[in-house]
């Protein structure tokens, strides 16, 4: 499939693919400049039709990912509410008593571990999607350049 594309055709399917980037200054940036370049040659170029669609299926499936990973959270969160209102929880009980000061730490006073776990795994989540988010899509920028078809992995397919 390589010798019958253009460059042109490979060149602006590299475009679609790495303007995906363009979240990092452009909020929603990875959805619309890539829509933009898509809409406006799809039509033109089944090459950019294909590749327009494998760059917006996969910025669509790691905002769903990237959403699900953050709701997996909230139960967490809200279990730990009421502990908020503990004035314990904040030392708020020992303000009376100012005469007799006692530093003492221990890991039995800190009452936030329980909401740290979560969120870490949650965190790891995140920086993994991003990571994979950098990764494929710079293979599928320098793929599509040399003329290849790039399929994303753990891609939905919202738009057919």
């Amino acid at each position: 499939m390589a010798t019958t594309l253009t460059k042109h055709e490979r060149n602006l399917s590299a475009i679609i693919h790495a303007s995906t980037f363009s979240k990092y200054f452009i909020p929603f940036g990875n959805f619309i400049m890539p829509l933009i370049l898509w809409m406006s040659n799809k039509k033109q170029y089944d090459f950019v039709d294909y590749n327009g669609k494998q760059a917006l299926n996969f910025q669509i499936s790691m905002l769903l990912y990237a959403i699900v990973a953050g709701l997996i959270t909230i139960p967490f969160f809200i279990g730990f509410m009421p502990d908020l209102f503990d004035w314990d929880v904040f030392g708020f009980h020992r303000l009376s008593n100012l005469n007799n000061l006692n530093i003492h730490i221990s890991s039995d006073d800190f009452k936030f571990g329980r909401l740290f776990w979560p969120a870490s795994i949650t965190g790891l989540l995140q920086v993994g999607l991003a990571v994979v988010n950098i990764v494929f899509t710079i293979l599928a920028t320098i793929r599509t350049n040399e003329g290849q078809q790039f399929k994303y992995p753990f891609t939905i397919k919202f738009i057919k």
